[in-house]
Formats: C-alpha cells, sequence, structure tokens
C-alpha cells in the first residue's frame, strides 16, 4: 500500500509540475500577443497620425485650365507655406513674393503673377505668412492680374 500512495503521490507530483510548465509557457505566449497587440495598434495610430499630417498642393496656370503639378506633401506642426513649398518645389522667389514655380515664371511685363488659394478660398496672406494645418488644399496659380 505505502509503493502506491507513493507512486500516486509521485504521479501527482509530475503532474503538477508538467502542468505548471504547461501554464508558464501559455502565460508567455499570451503576453507576448499581449505585448505585440498594443505595438501594432500604436503603429497604426502613428501611420494615422502621418497620413493626417499631409497637405495637398496643386500648380496651374490659366484659373486652372492647365495642370502644371499636383503633390501630396507632409508637413509638421507649425509649418509655413513658403517653406514648404520650397522643401517641395523647384521654387524662386524676390522680396517674399513666388516669381517661379516648378521652371515657370511669372513675368511682371505680362501682368502675370502667382496667385494662392487656400481650401477654395483666395489667400489673405502672403506664402511666407501661412500656417498651413493637416488637410489644407493649396493651389497656386498662375494667370494675369488684371
Amino acid at each position: 500500500m505505502s509503493k502506491m500512495k507513493l507512486f500516486l503521490v509521485s504521479l501527482i507530483a509530475v503532474i503538477g509540475i508538467l502542468g505548471g510548465c504547461n501554464s508558464e509557457g501559455a502565460d508567455n505566449e499570451q503576453s507576448n500577443v499581449a505585448n505585440n497587440q498594443p505595438e501594432s495598434s500604436e503603429s497604426n495610430a502613428s501611420d494615422n497620425e502621418n497620413q493626417e499630417k499631409m497637405v495637398t498642393i496643386s500648380v496651374t496656370k490659366k484659373k486652372g485650365e492647365e495642370t502644371v503639378t499636383k503633390k501630396e506633401v507632409p508637413i509638421e506642426d507649425g509649418a509655413i507655406l513658403m517653406d514648404v513649398m520650397k522643401k517641395n518645389f523647384d521654387l524662386k522667389e524676390d522680396g517674399g513674393f513666388i516669381t517661379t514655380i516648378e521652371g515657370i515664371e511669372a513675368k511682371k511685363s505680362e501682368k502675370m503673377a502667382w496667385m494662392y488659394s487656400i481650401n477654395g478660398e483666395s489667400a489673405s496672406v502672403g506664402a511666407s505668412d501661412l500656417e498651413l494645418t493637416p488637410g489644407d488644399s493649396v493651389n497656386f496659380d498662375l494667370h494675369s492680374w488684371e
């Protein structure tokens, strides 16, 4: 009888040890899954944040009749339009006024100028003074100022 008790106690101990090891492994796996999940969510949130910090800038001629280029560009908080234009386009300026975009020059002799609108509204400040907001849509158009 004592051999039987010893056998049962040993069997229970082995089952307990094996069950504990298996449970610990499962806890680690669950912990790894749980740890990876927020990382994935954080990554998605970061991707969404980057997507939200974009503006669309289009360059046209003749009041939108001819499209020169259109780009979706990233911005940082507090981004100023002139700085974003210089960074993303071939641009020349004179005294704070944009004179050339992508090699297309606004000629004073032809009474042409680069005018811009933001979100469909004519701009009320110069490009050096306009702070962009994510999602803004800016259009620079070369047309006669008359």
